[in-house]
């Protein structure tokens, strides 16, 4: 593959055809500020944010323009400036300035550019105006959407539609009525959304959050339990508790990608609903016994139902040599095919 030198603010760079500016930039370790871009995909060029000059062909969108032999860019000048400056005034003057109780305060992309290009305070409060409120969509129940705080960068809609291929949102009405929801202004949970949550992770300011978000106080790398793919996690813990899950994106298996369960069915581990002791059915009540006791009664049952009168259920939480024993147990001792499985989103 061709390999292009080009120049980033005076330091030497190189990157193989078809990579962008803004890409080279980054992997060089060189910021852009940039809302819409994600690396996993295609660039839409929307927040205008990353536009940068170019020697002999002036500004252009680094998200946008790839890489050529020779290139000298400037991710600085006054042309750049000033466009950075009128583009994220855009965004902040309709924007909920609340930080302070947003899930993604500090860990916000909108703030980091705000950091970086620079808040004129007096412009802002002249352009700033009041408006209604919009209503918050709570509809799901993995997550919440609160169109106050979206920039309508459209990563969400690309996600849906490049990634996950549901298409259960889009941008809906114009102008400054522009809102992202489902076909018709539909709340999520009247869409085909199936709370893959890839959206939430993706979104670059507080528009999507978890419900009962908590920040965890550590992260620790593991394999999720629901099936035998293997999709890598990283787990938030805080306090003895399980409060997040993440995808792993340095898995091999799922590259940071995690199905609603892998995402959000992790609360199962701390419910106080769960058992911890054999339960056996006497009178009509579940009474706690004792391990010897429970597996006794499981093989005098056992015994009296050979044949087809039997049937297995195997769990996805096992692993794939696990659920092989099961069913060859199933098979061979107890003499019936009668068995299946749980593994279905």
């Amino acid at each position: 593959m061709r390999v292009h030198d080009l120049t980033i603010d005076g330091v030497a760079v190189s990157a193989p055809e078809g990579t962008t500016v803004l890409d080279a930039a980054r992997k060089k370790g060189i910021y852009i500020p940039h809302l819409c871009d994600r690396p996993d995909l295609k660039p839409v060029g929307v927040c205008r944010m990353c536009t940068v000059e170019v020697e002999g062909k002036g500004l252009v969108i680094s998200c946008k323009t790839p890489v050529r032999d020779g290139m000298v860019v400037r991710t600085e000048s006054e042309g750049v400036s000033k466009v950075r400056q009128v583009a994220l005034e855009l965004l902040i003057a309709d924007h909920d300035s609340d930080c302070l109780t947003c899930a993604k305060d500090t860990n916000c992309s909108l703030q980091r550019v705000a950091r970086h290009v620079g808040v004129d305070s007096p412009r802002l409060a002249r352009i700033r105006r009041e408006r209604d409120r919009r209503p918050l969509d709570t509809s799901n129940p993995f997550f919440d959407f609160d169109p106050n705080r979206c920039i309508l960068c459209g990563i969400c809609v690309r996600t849906c539609d490049e990634l996950q291929n549901i298409n259960a949102i889009d941008y809906t009405f114009r102008g400054t009525k522009t809102l992202i929801a489902g076909f018709g202004n539909r709340p999520r949970i009247e869409t085909n959304c199936e709370s893959c949550g890839e959206c939430v992770v993706r979104c670059p300011v507080g528009a999507l959050v978890p419900k009962d978000s908590r920040q965890p106080s550590k992260l620790v790398r593991t394999i999720c339990s629901f099936c035998g793919c293997g999709c890598g996690m990283l787990l938030g813990v805080r306090d003895g508790e399980i409060v997040s899950a993440a995808g792993d994106f340095k898995n091999p298996a799922s590259r940071g990608r995690l199905c609603v369960k892998g995402r959000y069915g992790y609360r199962y581990v701390n419910s106080p609903e769960r058992l911890t002791t054999p339960l056996v059915k006497r009178d009509g009540e579940f009474i706690p016994v004792g391990w010897d006791e429970a597996l006794d009664l499981v093989a005098e049952k056992f015994s009296e139902s050979m044949g087809d009168s039997f049937a297995t259920i195997a769990s996805a939480k096992c692993t794939n040599e696990e659920n092989y024993v099961v069913q060859k147990f199933t098979r061979v001792v107890m003499g019936t095919n009668n068995i299946d499985h749980c593994a279905r989103l």
